[in-house]
């Protein structure tokens, strides 16, 4: 697919120029972790709830699927966790290794398409943590069904993506704050690349997809887990101010 390999190269541009997704985490916070004072995000603002983790992360085998940033990974590790991050961009996992190297950390870092994670055994992890990246992928069902294969009997898959309103306005007005509808539901930027403003956008920042909402919800349902845990975000768009259009869930693997 070559739109895994394009996306790869326009996410290390994109760690390059300190990305909001690629800022990594101070010393500070690094160090906060270790003395239990700690949080991740799987959407753009919102902490994810204490209580949707295991109360003794310590040795914890947590795969932070398409999770290179030296955001997640880092936190995690410093609370105990045997953390491998997982990520389509080798400039993303060099986040990661900077943390881990800067403050002592031991992080196990794999570039690969979140589609397949053959180089992993069935049941290898106790936890996922997959932040909002899954509309950079043609196929989610796939995605799930992964999570659900690594994942051990009972183990814990959270993650974030976003509502795919904002593919449906036509782009370069959208830019401007003007609302017109043009694309249809489930979009992909790479069926309208005689939009000119759709080929800027994703040759910038990356080949997306708008997933349907039942895509997203349903399709973990169906890769065999039950949904235990939701809430909304902002998504940093125009939308912000009407309607939170991120979102989380915390999934267990039944």
């Amino acid at each position: 697919m070559k739109y895994v390999e394009e996306n790869s190269r326009i996410w290390d541009k994109r760690a390059e120029n300190n990305d909001r997704w690629s800022t990594v985490v101070t010393a500070e916070e690094v160090a906060k972790a270790r003395n239990g004072e700690w949080h991740i995000i799987l959407t753009p603002e919102k902490p994810v709830p204490r209580d949707w983790f295991p109360s003794d992360m310590n040795g914890l085998k947590v795969l932070c699927l398409a999770s290179g940033g030296g955001q997640q990974g880092p936190i995690l590790a410093a609370i105990g966790a045997e953390v491998t991050v997982f990520d389509n961009s080798q400039g993303q996992l060099e986040k990661d290794l900077y943390v881990a190297k800067r403050d002592g950390l031991t992080i196990n870092t794999v570039q690969g398409n979140m589609q397949d994670l053959s180089m992993f055994a069935d049941a290898s992890f106790d936890l996922i943590v997959h932040p909002w990246s899954n509309n950079y992928v043609d196929d989610i069902l796939i995605v799930w069904k992964e999570c659900s294969r690594v994942l051990k009997k009972g183990g814990t898959l959270l993650a974030g993506f976003g509502s795919p309103l904002e593919y449906i306005f036509d782009l370069k007005k959208f830019e401007k704050g003007e609302l017109e509808l043009k694309y249809s539901i489930p979009y992909a930027d790479i069926d309208h690349q005689d939009d000119e403003a759709v080929r800027e956008v994703s040759k910038a920042e990356g080949y997306s997809w708008g997933h349907p909402i039942e895509e997203q919800i349903q399709g973990q349902i169906s890769a065999g887990f039950v949904i235990t845990g939701f809430y909304e975000d902002r998504g940093c768009w125009l939308f912000d101010n009407y309607i939170n259009t991120s979102m989380a869930t915390k999934a267990i693997k039944m």
